[in-house]
């Protein structure tokens, strides 16, 4: 009996691109394009809808982020593997990427390259990065120590915000995330460092230099 195949989302704001994408992917064999997806909104519906194998996820569609929304998408499909594909080739944003929880980060110009290996080895359980990208990660300076107790970079953007007096709705509009994701991530901090109110996450900001005491 031959392996299922792995079924394939795809996620980006190009319809031009899906089309070029499908192509690529199709004429693997053993890959099934079950879905295309347009908006992140719309990504992250049929992510959790249909909770495919991979994921391949476009960061930036339109106007809206889709890197906030990878912790979301992993909590409502857990076993769907995410492929971030982008233009962003600085090592920040992949390391924002794979600590968000995507498996693998390929750049769109060496799609036709990297695509179908980055798909494999997500579908395995396993991490792919571009390798010029990776070098260039593993060259820089390590990076100063983050806020203690875990927190991902979103979560320190979302935790900087509160600080700083935000709502919800507001920091959801900065970030563009949805204020359903924004609440997510600040249950996620409150549990993280034991800190309920605004007051003592505000404190927690500014012992930690987050931000500044005149703000």
């Amino acid at each position: 009996m031959a392996d299922a195949p792995i079924r394939i989302i795809l996620a980006d704001d190009h319809a031009v691109v899906r089309s070029g994408l499908r192509l690529v992917l199709e004429g693997e064999e053993g890959f099934e394009v079950i879905a295309e997806a347009g908006t992140v909104e719309e990504t992250v519906r049929k992510v959790r809808a249909i909770r495919p194998e991979v994921l391949v996820l476009d960061l930036n569609m339109g106007d809206a982020s889709s890197l906030g929304e990878i912790p979301t998408m992993l909590a409502d499909s857990p076993d769907t593997a995410i492929v971030v594909l982008t233009m962003q080739n600085e090592p920040a944003f992949a390391r924002q990427a794979l600590q968000a929880g995507a498996a693998a980060y390929v750049l769109k110009e060496a799609a036709d390259d990297e695509l179908v290996e980055a798909v494999h080895a997500a579908a395995r359980g396993e991490t792919y990065l571009n390798p010029k990208l990776g070098a260039r990660l593993a060259a820089e300076p390590p990076a100063p120590s983050g806020p203690p107790d875990d927190l991902t970079p979103r979560e320190v953007d979302v935790l900087r915000l509160i600080a700083l007096g935000n709502t919800n709705g507001e920091i959801a509009e900065q970030l563009f995330l949805s204020v359903r994701t924004v609440e997510s991530h600040r249950a996620h901090i409150q549990r993280k460092l034991g800190r309920t109110t605004r007051a003592e996450l505000v404190r927690y900001a500014l012992d930690r230099g987050l931000v500044s005491a005149d703000g």
